[in-house]
């Protein structure tokens, strides 16, 4: 990220920072006499719920929004709020270990960002905000392990793509009734089509979101199902963005469609998109968008065993290629320098069992040709094969990588190959590409097989094809990671039947994946 940062950027750095060095050990509520002065806020200013998110060994992020009108800019003063938070080691808050007050700027659509930090590892910890005399609900949490500790386990759960108009975010319930501890979303939390009378359920406004309040609007909405506000009051998230959290398949500063939105258009879009990201994700402030740029590549450490590199593939790749020829341009780029070299130190320096890597896009081969020739999606990481080839050299080199993925609304689960333009080579890791939480609904399953069977023999990499809606749960140890894809039978009704696809395993020291 360049540039200067702003004054109301760095206005927030500094709020942030003071907030964590006001947690006391007290253990009441602030006064609520001393906002009696203040005129009363509207009623269900916590209609957007609570989260946390990016666990350290010692710290969380917590989060919420003021928004008593949430589908139509919140509906708050426009004046600075103070919100009390608690975080406890009990879920009645009788055993309370921080506290404070937090500013909720109307600038930031009177969002919080708590990062609490002086906590205890591989802890779990609850949470929960009080305002004018309304509480929040509680929310419950979990710090990361100890950064020596070598041994336990994981559980992670991967999700992605969940389109408000194609389905109920019904996979969400069912993982909450696995309990991972934390949840890793590598992009399209919300999308910007257009609200459609055929839909499911129906997007908010009147077209697609091009202002800050209108994307505010939209992740409002998205916020207000019951599943994900369930889901994010239960367990930390580490969340990054994919291309509709903005625009189609958007690449830098440059739209899908750049003769319909010039550049300065488009960069006031990107800036209106990010922040409303930050204002609705638990990040920390390293996040806090200067215009249209945002820091989201990060890394996060599991003690010894799992190191999570995530990934932002949107806001530092070339324009996307159009042509076979084109995909093999040395000179395109995915990540951009900075981040390319951030990734490769990351890896090569690893002392983690583990490197799992948070992708937005598919990094095996997904040839569509059937028989002789190639076919490539060029948005995915098959359309930047120089820069992909470079890291699949690199796995060879590196303890255990693992990719975790989106985008497809299908579940891909692949062997990572070393040249897929070799059948013969070996493989070098694993790719779980997740299915969508709600994207492409219930789809036609019959259909599926007949359109994609047909390309499997000219992908023997793939191990397993599917497309059911669903989500990925991984319990990651020392010996293996055994992955289960948990799929729901619809997400055309509020509630489903949620059930074990199939089973895989990746061992420790042997690259690739198995189904057992």
């Amino acid at each position: 990220m360049t540039g200067a940062v702003s004054p109301d950027r760095r206005r927030f750095l500094t709020a942030g920072a003071a907030v964590v060095g006001a947690a006391a050990s007290a253990q009441l509520w602030l006064p609520a006499a001393a906002h009696a002065a203040e005129t009363p806020l509207p009623d269900g200013v916590f209609s957007l719920g609570v989260a946390s998110g990016d666990p350290l060994p010692d710290g969380i992020v917590l989060w919420t929004r003021l928004a008593p009108d949430p589908l139509n800019g919140g509906g708050m003063p426009d004046r600075v709020v103070p919100v009390e938070w608690q975080l406890a080691e009990d879920h009645r808050f009788r055993k309370l270990v921080r506290r404070g007050t937090a500013q909720a700027r109307p600038e930031y659509g009177h969002s919080v960002h708590v990062d609490v930090r002086g906590l205890r590892p591989d802890r779990v910890y609850w949470y929960r905000f009080r305002t004018g005399g309304q509480l929040s609900p509680a929310g419950r949490t979990r710090t990361a392990p100890h950064p020596h500790s070598s041994g336990g386990s994981l559980r992670m759960a991967l999700a992605s793509c969940q389109n408000w108009q194609h389905g109920y975010f019904t996979p969400y319930a069912d993982m909450l009734e696995q309990d991972p501890d934390v949840v890793v979303f590598v992009g399209d939390y919300i999308y910007e089509s257009t609200p459609s009378a055929t839909a499911v359920r129906r997007h908010e406004g009147s077209g697609e979101p091009f202002s800050l309040a209108q994307y505010r609007n939209r992740y409002a909405q998205y916020r207000t199902d019951p599943d994900l506000a369930a889901m994010h009051a239960h367990a930390p998230f580490v969340v990054t963005f994919d291309d509709h959290e903005v625009d189609n398949d958007f690449a830098g500063e440059i739209p899908q469609d750049p003769d319909k939105q010039p550049h300065d258009a488009f960069v006031a879009r990107l800036t209106a998109a990010y922040q409303a990201f930050y204002e609705h994700m638990p990040v920390r402030a390293t996040a806090v968008p200067n215009g249209p740029h945002i820091r989201m590549y990060r890394r996060l450490e599991f003690g010894g065993l799992a190191r999570l590199n995530v990934l932002d593939t949107r806001q530092y790749r070339s324009d996307q290629a159009t042509s076979q020829t084109g995909a093999q341009d040395p000179s395109l780029t995915m990540l951009g320098a900075q981040q390319k070299r951030w990734l490769l130190n990351s890896l090569q320096d690893s002392p983690a069992r583990w490197n799992l890597i948070a992708s937005q896009i598919m990094m095996a081969e997904t040839d569509l040709q059937v028989g002789e020739g190639k076919l490539w999606f060029y948005d995915a990481w098959d359309g930047y094969q120089a820069e992909r080839n470079q890291f699949l050299q690199e796995f060879k080199q590196v303890r255990n990588p693992v990719v975790l993925s989106g985008d497809r609304h299908l579940t891909m689960i692949s062997d990572l190959k070393e040249d897929y333009a070799d059948p013969e080579s070996g493989v070098v890791g694993a790719e779980f590409v997740g299915t969508s939480i709600s994207s492409n609904g219930d789809q036609n399953q019959e259909a599926f097989r007949k359109e994609w069977d047909p390309r499997r023999p000219d992908n023997p990499h793939w191990k397993l094809l599917d497309a059911h809606r669903g989500y990925h749960l991984f319990d990651v140890g020392r010996d293996g990671i055994d992955a289960q894809v948990r799929v729901v039978d619809t997400v055309r009704q509020p509630t489903a039947t949620p059930s074990t696809l199939a089973r895989l395993r990746v061992e420790a020291g042997r690259p690739g994946v198995e189904v057992v």
